[in-house]
C-alpha cells in the first residue's frame, strides 16, 4: 500500500498530466467508450507502478512510458475488471451548439488527426503523441527506450505517414 506522500504526489501527479493521458487514450480507442476505459487503465497502471518509480527519469517521462505501454498492450485485459472502474477522469464532448464554426472546424481536424493516429502502427502513434506533447528527441527516446537518431528516423517516417492519411482524410471531405 502507498503511503500517504506518495497518494499526494500521485495525486499531483495526475493533475499534472491528465491531459496526457487523455492524449494517448484518445490515440488508441476509437470511440469515447474505449477512450475512458483506457484512461482508467492507465491510471490503474500508474497508480500500481507508483511504488516502482525510482526517480530516474522525469515523472512526466516516467507517466507516459506507463501510459503508451497500457494503450499498447490494453485490449488484452479482461474487459469485466474495466467495466467494474469508476471514472477518474470524465472525456469531454464537444456539442456543436456550444461552440461557433470555427470552433467545430478545429474539433473536426482533431479528431481527423486522432483518427488518423490510431490507424498508424503503435510505434509510430506513441511517437506522433509524445512529438505533438513538444517532448524533445532525448525525453522521446527515454520513454520509448530507443536512441535519440533512431527516434529522429521513426518521427520522420511516421510524419510523412500521418501526412498521407490526413490528405487522405481531407480528400474525402
Amino acid at each position: 500500500m502507498l503511503d500517504d506522500d506518495q497518494k499526494s504526489l500521485f495525486m499531483a501527479w495526475l493533475q499534472e498530466h491528465s491531459s496526457a493521458v487523455m492524449k494517448v487514450a484518445r490515440a488508441y480507442t476509437l470511440t469515447s467508450e474505449e477512450c475512458q476505459d483506457l484512461a482508467q487503465e492507465i491510471l490503474l497502471q500508474a497508480w500500481q507502478s507508483l511504488a516502482k518509480f525510482e526517480r530516474k527519469s522525469a515523472p512526466a517521462t516516467w507517466f507516459y512510458r506507463v501510459a503508451l505501454q497500457t494503450a499498447m498492450n490494453w485490449q488484452r485485459k479482461d474487459k469485466p475488471r474495466r467495466s467494474l472502474q469508476k471514472p477518474l477522469l470524465e472525456v469531454q464532448t464537444i456539442s456543436d451548439s456550444n461552440f461557433g464554426i470555427q470552433q467545430v472546424q478545429q474539433q473536426e481536424v482533431v479528431d481527423q488527426l486522432y483518427k488518423a493516429i490510431s490507424q498508424l502502427p503503435k510505434a509510430d502513434a506513441a511517437l506522433v503523441l509524445l512529438y505533438l506533447d513538444e517532448m524533445s528527441y532525448r525525453e522521446m527516446s527515454e520513454v520509448l527506450g530507443i536512441s535519440e537518431s533512431n527516434v529522429g528516423v521513426k518521427l520522420n517516417r511516421a510524419k510523412k505517414a500521418l501526412n498521407e492519411l490526413m490528405k487522405g482524410a481531407s480528400d474525402e471531405h
